[in-house]
């Protein structure tokens, strides 16, 4: 991989890095930030019913859901520019080939090359 290219998703990483940061705030605020009765907008001295209570709940478990998935993504950038540091992105863990620029482009964190992804989605079908 040249120089230019490493820079390039580099700069794509940490550009995919800032969002998900910032989605992650977001999300947290949401979640976290107002209380349940602040939430829907209910101001008033009564308390909800227990199935708005169950819909709040779910909507809160999702977005945790959502935020550790966003967290897990940003190991895996981080790996990915621990790998650029260190000189061996763009290699894939498994087979030790080169990845593809285009998979790299849909997927710049990718530890390994669309070959062996595809060898092992067919073995969780199996």
């Amino acid at each position: 991989m040249t120089p230019q290219q490493l820079e390039y998703f580099q700069q794509k990483l940490v550009s995919l890095k800032e969002r998900i940061v910032g989605d992650i705030s977001h999300l947290e605020e949401s979640a976290l930030g107002n209380s349940q009765r602040e939430a829907t907008g209910d101001l008033s001295g009564y308390s909800l019913h227990m199935a708005d209570q169950g819909t709040d709940n779910y909507d809160r478990e999702f977005t945790f859901d959502l935020v550790s998935n966003e967290r897990n993504l940003l190991k895996e950038i981080d790996a990915a520019l621990e790998r650029i540091d260190n000189g061996t992105y763009g290699v894939c863990e498994v087979s030790g080939e080169e990845i593809s620029v285009s998979r790299l482009e849909a997927i710049p964190y990718t530890r390994i090359s669309i070959k062996v992804a595809q060898e092992q989605e067919r073995r969780r079908r199996r």
